[in-house]
C-alpha cells in the first residue's frame, strides 16, 4: 500500500489529508466497520477517482470528507483544518461554503427552472448573482428557463454541477455522477468535470464503481472492505471522450 501518512508540508487550497480514519456504524449486535484506519493524502487541484465494489467504503469516504458524516476516530484535514473537530455549526458552514456535491440522481426541484434551481442554492450560500454565470459555464445558457422535465439527463446533471459550483467551493465531491447516464452523455459530463478541474484548479473527488473512468483521473484511489488498497497517480490521463464502458 502507498505510504500516505500526514506530513507537515504547506498545501494550497483544496488539499485533503486523512490520518487513521475509522467509521463504525452501530447496526445492533454487530457493528459495521465502513472505514478501517484510512490514511490518505490528496494534493489540491487533482481530479481523483475512488474505485471499489459496493460496500467497499468509497461513499462513506466521500461523506466524511464532505462533512455529511463524522469519523469515529482519526482526523480529516482540509487545507490544514481538522473538520472532524468542528461543532455542528461549523460543519454546516463547511458543507455550505467549502464543498460542492454532485450525486447520481440530480435532485433538482421539479417546479423550478434550471436558473431557479441554481439561484436557490446560490442565495442560500451567499453566491447570489452567480446562477446565470454558472449555467453559462456548463453550456446551458439557452436552457435557463426550462424545467427539469424538459431537460435531458445530461442537461439535468449539468444543472446539478452548476448548482454545486454556485457557492464557489474548494472541493467538488461527485458520487456516481454518470451512473444514470448513457455513454455519450456520461462522457459529456466527465468532460465538463475535467474542464472545470483544470480551468478552476478545483479539487475534484469522483466516486464510482466504473473502473473505465479511472483512466482520465490524475490519481486513482482503490478501496476494499473499508480499507485503502492503493492511492496512485496516473501518468498520462486520457481525455473524457476516450473513456468507454
Amino acid at each position: 500500500m502507498t505510504d500516505t501518512r500526514v506530513d507537515t508540508m504547506v498545501r494550497p487550497q483544496g488539499a485533503v489529508v486523512l490520518d487513521g480514519v475509522h467509521k463504525t456504524y452501530d447496526r445492533g449486535a454487530v457493528p459495521v466497520h465502513a472505514l478501517r484506519g484510512v490514511s490518505l493524502s490528496l494534493p489540491a487541484g487533482e481530479l481523483v477517482v475512488v474505485l471499489g465494489p459496493s460496500g467497499s467504503g468509497k461513499t462513506t469516504l466521500l461523506n466524511v470528507i464532505g462533512g455529511i458524516d463524522s469519523p469515529t476516530d482519526g482526523s480529516i484535514r482540509v487545507d490544514g483544518e481538522d473538520i472532524g473537530r468542528y461543532d455542528e455549526h461549523r460543519l454546516t458552514e463547511y458543507r455550505r461554503r467549502t464543498v460542492g456535491f454532485v450525486f447520481q440522481f440530480f435532485n433538482l426541484v421539479p417546479t423550478l427552472t434550471a436558473l431557479e434551481n441554481v439561484a436557490l442554492i446560490a442565495e442560500l450560500t451567499g453566491g447570489a448573482g452567480n446562477a446565470r454565470r454558472m449555467l453559462e459555464q456548463v453550456g446551458l445558457e439557452d436552457r435557463l428557463d426550462h424545467f427539469p422535465a424538459a431537460l435531458s439527463g445530461g442537461e439535468q446533471q449539468r444543472v446539478a454541477v452548476a448548482r454545486a459550483l454556485s457557492k464557489r467551493p474548494r472541493l467538488l465531491l461527485c458520487d456516481e455522477p454518470t451512473g444514470a447516464l448513457d455513454l455519450e452523455t456520461g462522457r459529456s459530463v466527465l468532460g465538463l468535470l475535467r474542464q472545470l478541474n483544470r480551468e478552476e484548479g478545483l479539487t475534484t473527488i469522483l466516486v464510482t464503481h466504473n473502473s473505465a473512468i479511472a483512466a482520465m483521473a490524475d490519481r486513482v484511489v482503490r478501496m476494499r472492505s473499508g480499507e485503502l488498497v492503493s492511492s496512485e497517480p496516473v501518468e498520462s490521463p486520457i481525455d473524457a471522450d476516450e473513456v468507454s464502458w
